[in-house]
């Protein structure tokens, strides 16, 4: 094992025990310098040029198939992995001469209002799975959770109380609210599981009567939301995270300020939750149009 090896194994425990990052991240570092090193024959932590990742970018900038935010992920990878090389008292160059790209601003589509009430009225009928259906579509849009947080959900949650901790990205905990609806549709599609599985949302076979299968996956509530879209008549595509992107702005259009709806989404970052900030501006030109000039006009 070289010297630089030894290190980057250190680094990915760390990033797993002291920072407390999910496997994924950990994976995603793992790959992304494993890459550079190779590329660059870096055999101890001085080798981490500027030139050397200079070469990597352009490298990386040569291949049409990878994205530019894939592209960036690679140069952050180098650049924190050279920080904790820092902090490891290795003399190495200073991560701040590492300029990070330029990414265009992140543009977000979502459907219009009425859309979205068509959507959450679409499944229709006492079945238990469409009483799953309606409490998924509605705990989506009231709490504003990422598929894979309302997967992990388990069935002992206080409705009562009308809201509920959960653990996100980087193992971070927040709150999330229940509206009325959600609460009722939750109870209605609860009252008809006759099973004991821990599991809040679970898949059901094809079968009649259905047989409850295991806890519901990302992809299944994919498939039933683009279905429910295309049954109330939406043309555009419609996904979990698009139900999250219409919890965020129906927040901001009424009034909520941007680190409360930071708090609740997750993000670590404010600038994350920044993106749905021009989603709003329509409700400010509406403001401007209305009311600024008018005495002019008048004249």
């Amino acid at each position: 094992m070289t010297e630089i090896e030894k290190y980057l194994k250190e680094y990915l425990e760390y990033l797993q025990i002291e920072k407390n990052r999910s496997p994924k991240t950990k994976s995603v570092y793992k790959r992304c310098l494993e890459k550079y090193i190779a590329f660059a024959h870096i055999q101890k932590p001085e080798d981490i040029t500027n030139e050397s990742v200079r070469t990597f970018r352009v490298h990386l900038a040569e291949d049409t198939e990878l994205k530019r935010n894939t592209q960036a992920y690679y140069i952050i990878s180098i650049r924190n992995f050279l920080k904790y090389l820092i902090k490891r008292d290795q003399k190495v160059m200073s991560p701040e001469k590492i300029e990070l790209p330029q990414m265009p601003k992140r543009q977000i589509e979502i459907i219009e209002y009425t859309d979205l009430e068509r959507l959450l009225a679409a499944p229709k009928g006492s079945d238990i799975k469409i009483l799953r259906d309606r409490a998924i579509l509605e705990t989506l849009f009231s709490t504003g959770l990422r598929v894979s947080e309302l997967c992990a959900l388990n069935r002992q949650i206080n409705l009562d109380r009308g809201e509920l901790t959960v653990r996100g990205k980087g193992g971070k905990l927040r709150i999330v609210f229940f509206s009325e609806g959600t609460k009722k549709a939750i109870k209605e599609y609860l009252s008809a599981r006759g099973d004991i599985d821990e599991a809040l949302f679970v898949s059901f076979s094809k079968s009649k009567p259905p047989k409850m299968i295991g806890r519901i996956t990302p992809r299944s509530i994919q498939r039933l939301i683009a279905f429910y879209a295309k049954a109330a008549g939406i043309p555009r595509k419609v996904s979990p995270h698009t139900l999250r992107h219409l919890f965020a702005t129906d927040l901001l259009i009424n009034g909520a300020d941007l680190r409360s709806v930071q708090e609740m989404l997750g993000h670590s970052n404010i600038q994350t939750t920044q993106i749905y900030t021009h989603l709003t501006n329509q409700e400010l030109k509406d403001v401007h149009k209305a009311f600024h000039g008018r005495r002019r006009d008048e004249e």
